[in-house]
């Protein structure tokens, strides 16, 4: 089994920077890509980043030049960084991880709240 815990989320005021990161443990060999997704009140949950395990990026057109999706394998973390925030961004952001075996991203973590303040 694998384990993700978000943490780095807040308020955060209009243009502000936050870093979240995803610690991961357990079956951590098992890994292959991890994502960012996010869901705002009332909207579905949308894929913000992700990352091979190779270091392959992509990112959704809203958060492009502004976040930063990064993984540190050493310390077995994924990280998110944001800048130029704003109102818009405001959502619950989950860390997802997938394996080798399924491309579907499997383990979830538990959600961290990012709120942008205009």
């Amino acid at each position: 089994q694998v384990q993700l815990v978000e943490s780095g989320g807040g308020l955060v005021q209009l243009g502000g920077s936050l870093r979240l990161s995803c610690a991961v443990s357990g079956s951590i060999f098992s890994i292959n890509g991890m994502g960012w997704y996010r869901q705002a009140p009332g909207k579905q949950r949308e894929l913000v980043a992700d990352i091979t395990s190779d270091g392959s990026t992509n990112y959704a057109d809203s958060v492009k030049g502004r976040f930063t999706i990064s993984r540190d394998n050493a310390k077995n973390t994924m990280y998110l960084e944001m800048s130029a925030l704003k109102p818009e961004d405001t959502a619950v952001y989950y860390c997802a991880a997938n394996t080798i075996r399924i491309s579907k991203y499997i383990y979830w973590g538990q959600g961290t709240q990012v709120t942008v303040s205009s």
